[in-house]
């Protein structure tokens, strides 16, 4: 740490207090989180309210005057967790964005400093909440408070449904409320419901008191809602009827559409229709609730502006603030590489860390670009959400969605110089088999490697050697006590991790087994 100080007399590494230039270098991971653009009127409850979702909250620093706070949470691992579930979805606060990385702090040390009373007394009051014995404050009171014990998941019927509501659109109205972890769709009594799950009941009771009654689009889709009786839901499957997103590596399922029969039928198949107004050209004007039914938006924290909902939400595919390519797409653009060292066996064996890749192009002209098709669209949101921003090769690797529905290999005669590559029928895919072990063991990133499929004659020197010589620095290694076909090495970074893992993945070490590796959550 050096001792230049804030205004606040908060010890910060220079970089916290700079103008930010949009796109600095990611930090290594921390427990100490650092946040953008938060609105002057924020409370302090409602910038903790972001990372409870994720685990506990342990000290909290607000810089009001600069639009900035950073937020500790107790261990490196959830603060990972809500940085990776925050990349794809922005959240807000008071309809504001806030946009969130890790800190240079390690931890916050806001012991003597003024002001910090209130920050002290929000955290009390939240962890008195979790432990269930009080109501947090700042709920609105003229609707009685939140009651201990009252449920985080909302139950959502849509009456007169007139347009299909995808669990999409419902994701994009309820997010204007806090952090949304799970929705299931389903159709019962004939009538569409939806179970939604927020981080926090507080959330729920917002969402709960300002849509109850509100129409979707105009004089049609009317939301009802009330508090669930469960307290939590248990999501199997990650498709268009149901989803966890704190879990992109949950299966498919059988992907049926979400409106049974009878309901299809009725609007042709879901997503064929680009937008339910044939208005003008065909264009889904941006959604606001319409007031004709007398009811008015109450100003609660993290209300809603007007309902913008874009017309791919619409057709059932999410927009992604920021992104513009596809959503709902498979396909990658990765940027920023390294055009003398990248080839496309390093970017398939590094990408299918997080999902099966089918193919990689270089591009011919820029090879500092190229385009990585994964197997479908939730492998490659978690490749992004854990490789953009990670070093390689001396650059900080970008991953967006890709404009590009699939990649398409040369044709035969063309000049390709073996940038295009078809990897379909790969030996090395990690999640072919339905519910492989490979699922439960996906981490970002981290310097520390799990290492497997190590034959018995292989020695602590021959595997820390077979490291050096990839020219990594070892700072410690062990094999599992109970199978010592496994072990963990700890690298220098994790730049150096991810190139020894894209090196070193599959390497021969002889009696017919080849060295497996994968980013490990343990260190050593």
């Amino acid at each position: 740490m050096n001792n230049s100080t804030t205004s606040t007399g908060v010890y910060a590494n220079g970089n916290d207090n700079k103008k930010f230039k949009g796109d600095r270098p990611p930090c290594s991971p921390s427990r100490v989180l650092h946040l953008r653009k938060i609105p002057c009127d924020v409370t302090e409850a409602e910038v903790i309210s972001l990372g409870l979702p994720f685990g506990k909250v342990t000290n909290l620093l607000m810089l009001k005057g600069k639009s900035q706070a950073f937020l500790e949470m107790a261990s490196e691992e959830a603060a990972v967790t809500m940085v990776n579930y925050y990349t794809p979805f922005t959240p807000h606060l008071r309809s504001q964005p806030v946009y969130i990385q890790y800190s240079n702090h390690r931890e916050l040390k806001t012991d003597n400093l003024p002001n910090q009373a209130r920050a002290q007394a929000a955290l009390q009051a939240v962890s008195a909440v979790q432990s269930g014995s009080l109501a947090l404050p700042g709920a609105p009171s003229n609707e009685g408070t939140v009651l201990p014990g009252q449920s985080p998941v909302l139950r959502i019927i849509i009456e007169n449904l007139f347009f299909p509501v995808t669990l999409e659109v419902l994701h994009q109205i309820f997010s204007k409320f806090g952090t949304v972890l799970k929705i299931i769709t389903f159709t019962k009594n004939n009538q569409f419901q939806a179970l939604l799950q927020y981080a926090d009941p507080v959330n729920a009771h917002y969402a709960k008191m300002a849509l109850d009654g509100q129409n979707i689009y105009n004089a049609c889709c009317t939301l009802r809602i009330d508090f669930s009786k469960l307290t939590s839901l248990n999501v199997k499957y990650n498709n268009d009827k149901s989803r966890d997103f704190t879990r992109l590596d949950l299966p498919t399922g059988d992907g049926q559409p979400s409106l049974e029969p009878p309901m299809a039928a009725a609007f042709g198949a879901p997503g064929i229709i680009s937008s339910p107004y044939a208005g003008a050209a065909g264009f889904a004007p941006a959604i606001g609730f319409p007031q004709a039914t007398g009811l008015s938006v109450p100003a609660v924290p993290g209300a809603l502006g007007p309902l913008t909902i874009t017309s791919s939400a619409v057709t059932g595919r999410m927009a992604i603030p920021g992104a513009s390519g596809i959503p709902g797409n498979s396909v990658l653009l990765v940027t920023n590489l390294n055009p003398d060292l990248i080839t496309p066996h390093g970017l398939f064996i590094l990408f299918g860390v997080y999902g099966d890749v089918h193919r990689v192009k270089i591009m011919f002209n820029k090879k500092e670009n190229a385009l990585v098709q994964m197997a479908d669209a939730n492998q490659a949101q978690l490749a992004m959400n854990h490789l953009s921003g990670q070093r390689l090769y001396g650059k900080v690797l970008r991953a967006t969605l890709s404009k590009h529905q699939a990649v398409q290999l040369p044709r035969e005669g063309q000049e390709d110089q073996g940038l295009t590559k078809d990897f379909s029928n790969s030996p090395l895919h990690r999640f072919k088999k339905p519910g492989s072990k490979n699922f439960q063991n996906i981490f970002p990133p981290s310097a520390t490697l799990h290492l497997s499929n190590i034959p018995p004659s292989v020695t602590v020197d021959d595997l820390k050697n077979l490291f050096i010589d990839a020219g990594c620095s070892v700072k410690a290694f062990k094999f599992f006590q109970k199978d010592r076909k496994m072990a963990l090495i700890q690298l220098g970074s994790v730049e150096e991790a991810i190139q020894a893992l894209i090196e070193l993945h599959n390497h021969d070490l002889g009696e017919n087994h080849h060295l497996r590796v994968s980013f490990s959550k343990s260190t050593i």
